[in-house]
């Protein structure tokens, strides 16, 4: 008889056990949710866009409470969705990268985040302009914005590609086999784009109808392309301008797209610490 009833305490101590370890992972994963939501989140920076800011492969540490309470400035390295399904960054991602997409908001479920530098807010006319090291071995630009180069923008230079070399540039992106594109100096590029990223949904449904010819012009005096951002949306551009597929040639980013700062570098080991802004 002690046998059994040590047997039955043995057995109920157990059953125990096993619901406070349930219920511990379950505090565990309500908690860290919770905190994925709406306090932190990692990333990873597969590409060398914001070298030498950013290194590749790199996993950052991004926290989403700043732009909560005020919106990114110029010169700002800003953690964002992609408005539209960017096929080819998807291959990079790892199981936990997938897992964690679950609880992404609803509209940007699939997408993947981008991290580049705010250079363009609602209302600013922004130009490309010859750099005062320009050379013609090496034609690198400042950006104007507004007529003025940002205090934190002086030291950057930008390759003079994209929408600032083609005011059709996004309309071409997304439908590169209209005949209206076909003599376009990118048509060869809007070919390749074709199996690696989701585009024309996003353009159609978002960018046209805003009137794409009101916020896109060519000065005629200089012949250099304006660019004004429309309400609501962000014009981001990456470090390394010559590898940096960003709103130059992708266009602008929705406000509601912007994720946060990334914070911390927390991969590889050996760039573990705080991000170099």
């Amino acid at each position: 008889m002690k046998s059994e009833k040590t047997s039955g305490k043995k057995g109920s101590r157990f059953l125990h056990e096993i619901k406070e370890w349930g219920k511990a992972i379950l505090y565990a994963v309500v908690f860290g949710t919770i905190i994925r939501l709406f306090v932190f989140e990692t990333m990873l920076v597969p590409t060398g866009s914001m070298i030498p800011t950013i290194n590749p492969p790199a996993r950052l540490f991004v926290e989403k409470i700043t732009y909560s309470y005020r919106e990114p400035d110029y010169g700002d390295i800003v953690v964002f969705w992609t408005p539209y399904v960017d096929i080819e960054s998807q291959k990079y991602l790892r199981g936990f990268d997938k897992f964690m997409d679950f609880f992404s908001p609803a509209e940007f479920k699939g997408h993947v985040k981008y991290v580049k530098r705010l250079v363009g807010k609602p209302g600013d006319i922004l130009e490309l302009r010859r750099a005062p090291d320009y050379t013609a071995a090496r034609p690198v630009y400042q950006l104007y914005v507004n007529g003025e180069v940002p205090p934190k923008l002086e030291n950057r230079r930008y390759v003079k590609e994209g929408i600032f070399n083609d005011t059709r540039f996004y309309f071409g992106l997304a439908h590169p086999d209209d005949a209206s594109v076909r003599f376009s100096l990118y048509y060869r590029l809007f070919q390749a784009y074709k199996g690696l990223i989701e585009y024309t949904e996003y353009y159609d449904s978002v960018l046209a109808p805003l009137g794409m010819e009101t916020y896109i012009k060519t000065d005629p005096e200089t012949g250099s392309v304006l660019v004004t951002v429309p309400e609501g949306f962000r014009f981001m551009m990456g470090d390394n301008s010559t590898e940096s597929f960003d709103s130059r040639y992708f266009g602008f980013v929705p406000e509601r797209a912007i994720v946060g700062s990334p914070m911390l570098t927390i991969w590889p080991l050996e760039d573990f610490g705080p991000l170099k802004k």
